[in-house]
């Protein structure tokens, strides 16, 4: 059972280290997905939860009037929502803070880029065809959904995500897939990865974003526990791919950049 936890922010536009991102708006500190690749598992440092990652939530109440206050201060700049948390996670269909706070940066017209695992975004669509600049992401890593629930414990199905992508694509919003992270020998087979992007061209994705699994703090233990679980043969495999020198990720990146190419989908690496 998730621990839900009612609190009060000081801040809520954060400035962003992503290239091309000026801020960041998180209206939830931890996600219920509990995701076993998640890299922002590094936020439990700063919470004073002792529950894992993935099993709290906290709930910014606030935020939309402390983020009202804030933009009426900033420049202009690009907002992500969101960069170490979900804006669509299920609570968010209890709270309306997303909402909340699209309807601020929207009333100071500010231009924003979403990225989610849900198909919850679909509710906001009357805000989002308003917005000066507006981009939709959905982070897809399978399109297995029985291989998927594996590591992704609450995310939306992955048809559903698609069948959302497609949605927005048809109210003239830009959309596009973030593929990442690419699980080693589990999402990145040459079967997976055709059917992926073939499905991704279906729904006329604007672009695709492609990300290797990154070992950052908290990772690897996560990873190693989910592969004892579900995939104890691939260990070894794992400890070679991610502690020594290697090109398999190259070999990853030519294989996805092929079948781009092949669908005429327009994919960009983050590696």
């Amino acid at each position: 059972m998730v621990v839900v936890k009612e609190v009060f922010c000081k801040s809520m536009l954060s400035r962003s280290r992503i290239p091309t991102i000026d801020y960041a708006v998180n209206p939830y500190r931890g996600c219920e997905h509990k995701c076993v690749y998640c890299y922002a598992r590094f936020m439990k440092r700063f919470t004073g939860h002792q529950e894992e990652w993935g099993e709290f939530v906290d709930v910014k109440i606030n935020a939309p009037q402390v983020l009202a206050r804030e933009l009426s201060k900033k420049a202009k700049g690009l907002v992500y929502l969101s960069s170490v948390t979900d804006p669509y996670q299920p609570l968010e269909k209890k709270y309306e803070l997303t909402r909340k706070c699209l309807q601020k940066l929207l009333a100071h017209s500010f231009p924003i880029t979403i990225q989610t695992k849900s198909s919850l975004v679909l509710r906001d669509i009357d805000m989002l065809v308003k917005f000066p600049e507006c981009d939709v992401g959905f982070t897809i890593t399978s399109v297995d959904d029985e291989v998927g629930r594996k590591y992704e414990l609450r995310s939306s199905p992955v048809e559903a995500r698609l069948a959302a992508l497609e949605e927005l694509h048809d109210r003239k919003i830009m959309t596009y897939a973030f593929l990442g992270p690419m699980l080693p020998h589990i999402t990145d087979n040459d079967e997976s990865l055709r059917t992926m992007i073939q499905s991704l061209a279906r729904v006329k994705v604007d672009y695709v974003m492609v990300d290797r699994l990154n070992m950052r703090w908290g990772v690897w233990p996560s990873v190693i526990s989910f592969l004892k679980q579900h995939y104890p043969e691939l260990m070894l495999e794992y400890k070679r791919i991610f502690w020594s020198r290697n090109d398999y990720f190259e070999k990853v990146k030519l294989r996805i950049f092929k079948l781009c190419d092949e669908y005429d989908v327009r994919c960009e690496f983050c590696y």
